[in-house]
């Protein structure tokens, strides 16, 4: 297997002297390519710093995070930006939508930047539109949709780009059942066809019962490793 993401003994501590918080302390995980797995813990665990490092959003106090071979804390800001810009597909919990720009704009937005054609761009915005079922709301701005839709937007602009790997942290917490389910379909179906590695954060026993792999976290630490 091809691994595609790795940390080596990495290390978050924010804060200084007796108020600091070890976000992180020593932890080293391997993802292969491929793969669909789940960070869970409670709440302050790590789970949520780990997937920012991993997608170059924080860097880490030491240690390593390795990315297709290129370890991300020597790149500069804009190498960093280009970096993920064309590998990395991120799903966050507060959207991060383009208020002036519509669904389909904020879903088309990544690959204007990658130059990709734009009969291209269309076909794939409007085929993930509507299989995460909002068809006839391309044109729809954020304010005018809710919040599931907010996030099923933000979901499509993630994938339409084929990244090499989707960072989502808690995608599935403004969801209903159905709106879950369909995009835990979706996103298991572009896994196994085109092999995307996805790496969720998430409290969401929905999401943890879907993953492949399982890594616990408490404290920091890599508490168990779970393979299915």
């Amino acid at each position: 297997m091809k691994k595609v993401i790795e940390t080596i003994k990495v290390h978050k501590i924010f804060g200084e002297g007796e108020i600091a918080v070890h976000a992180l302390n020593d932890v080293s995980i391997q993802i292969n390519e491929g793969e669909f797995t789940a960070l869970v813990g409670p709440s302050g665990s790590g789970k949520t710093t780990l997937l920012n490092m991993i997608g170059g959003l924080d860097t880490p106090n030491s240690g390593n995070i390795i990315l297709n071979h290129q370890d991300i804390a020597e790149l500069n800001k804009s190498e960093m930006t280009n970096f993920r810009q064309k590998n990395i597909g991120f799903v966050f919990q507060a959207y991060n939508l383009i208020p002036v720009l519509s669904a389909y704009e904020n879903a088309e937005f990544i690959m204007l930047l990658q130059d990709i054609p734009k009969d291209e761009r269309k076909e794939r915005v409007y085929k993930l539109l509507k299989e995460v079922g909002l068809e006839g709301k391309e044109d729809n701005k954020p304010g005018e949709l809710s919040g599931g839709q907010q996030q099923r937007v933000a979901v499509v602009r993630a994938l339409a780009a084929k990244p090499a790997y989707i960072l989502a942290d808690e995608p599935t917490a403004n969801l209903d059942s159905t709106s879950t389910k369909d995009l835990l379909d979706l996103m298991a179906r572009l896994n196994q066809e085109e092999n995307m590695t996805f790496v969720f954060s998430t409290h969401d026993q929905r999401v943890i019962d879907r993953a492949k792999r399982v890594i616990y976290l408490d404290d920091g630490k890599i508490v168990n490793d779970e393979q299915r």
